[in-house]
């Protein structure tokens, strides 16, 4: 099968084209053939060799943990997937070998859905990674509720894009950060206020509008600025980040929690998120397709950041 594949860690440049051995599937494994594969931060991580002391790797390596496409096969202890049913999946393993970036992928059932029906390939493929990591920490991490206030960090990208609609649908009032560039989009996802962080202080901007301190910060950007969370939190809030782990001596010092999410496969939660978007409550985040010769490109694009929505890999 057509994949491509990286022989060593490195920058883009060691991402390239290759015929592999095509995958079966195992006992409980469903065998997708990849219509389109989702471009995610943590696939130039892997290449970089950053998660090299969290996960084995072995080369040579397929990058890539988001798929859309169609079952192929499945393994003999599988039902209710059948032959020809589109379906998604968040395919990490545990072992980072064989991704997405290619034409067949397994996957352990208990990891895979249906496509929400009324989305095609590239639109679905940029949903199981994001729309988990957003789940997981909204509701898992943060037990996020109605009447709730959160600002969210990076409401434009990809987990963002999502964390504003779950935000949002569950009755919470939602402020993100956003170039005023995508001020329109994030709005029109549900944002209730939008805030330029290049043209103001988040926490200035906040602090006007929720002097008491807001209930949660997610936070889908790191870097420095995570320090001033705390800020605008109040006492017994929470932060909770899918970048860079929380101080813990600073919360202390603040009197909120913390929490740091790194996303699970769940095909069961995926379930609730197709249902979601099937009710129309949930969009997919804005796509941006490229072929998938061009792979080490997108990774370029999604390191330098500033990706509105997620970039997909047409693969067929």
């Amino acid at each position: 099968m057509r994949a491509m594949v990286i022989e060593t860690f490195g920058g883009p440049e060691v991402i390239q084209p290759s015929y592999v051995h095509p995958p079966e599937p195992a006992d409980t494994e469903v065998l997708i053939e990849i219509a389109c594969a989702g471009v995610n931060p943590v696939d130039w991580k892997i290449r970089e060799g950053m998660l090299s002391g969290l996960f084995p790797h072995e080369f040579p390596v397929i990058p890539g943990w988001d798929a859309a496409g169609t079952v192929k096969a499945v393994g003999k202890n599988v039902t209710g997937f059948p032959i020809g049913d589109r379906v998604y999946a968040y395919c990490r393993k545990p072992k980072v070998k064989f991704g997405t970036y290619a034409e067949l992928v397994t996957m352990d059932h208990t990891a895979v859905a249906p496509m929400p029906k009324n989305v095609g390939f590239a639109e679905a493929a940029s949903i199981p990674l994001a729309g988990l990591t957003a789940w997981q920490s909204l509701f898992d991490a943060a037990n996020l509720s109605a009447g709730d206030r959160v600002l969210i960090r990076g409401g434009a990208g990809g987990v963002g894009s999502l964390a504003v609609q779950f935000a949002k649908h569950a009755g919470a009032k939602v402020y993100t950060t956003a170039r005023k560039a995508n001020h329109e989009y994030v709005t029109s996802l549900g944002a209730d206020v939008a805030i330029d962080y290049a043209a103001e202080d988040f926490v200035d901007a906040l602090r006007k509008r929720e002097p008491d301190g807001i209930d949660l910060v997610y936070d889908a950007v790191g870097g420095d600025a995570q320090q001033k969370c705390y800020q605008v939190l109040k006492r017994g809030g929470m932060l909770v980040s899918i970048v860079d782990a929380p101080d813990e001596e600073m919360a202390r010092s603040f009197g909120v929690k913390t929490a740091y999410v790194f996303v699970s496969p769940d095909g069961e939660q995926l379930r609730r998120i197709t249902a979601l978007v099937e009710s129309g409550a949930v969009r997919a985040p804005v796509i941006e397709e490229m072929g998938l010769k061009d792979a080490a490109e997108a990774q370029r694009r999604s390191k330098a950041g500033h990706v509105r929505g997620k970039i997909v890999l047409k693969v067929r």
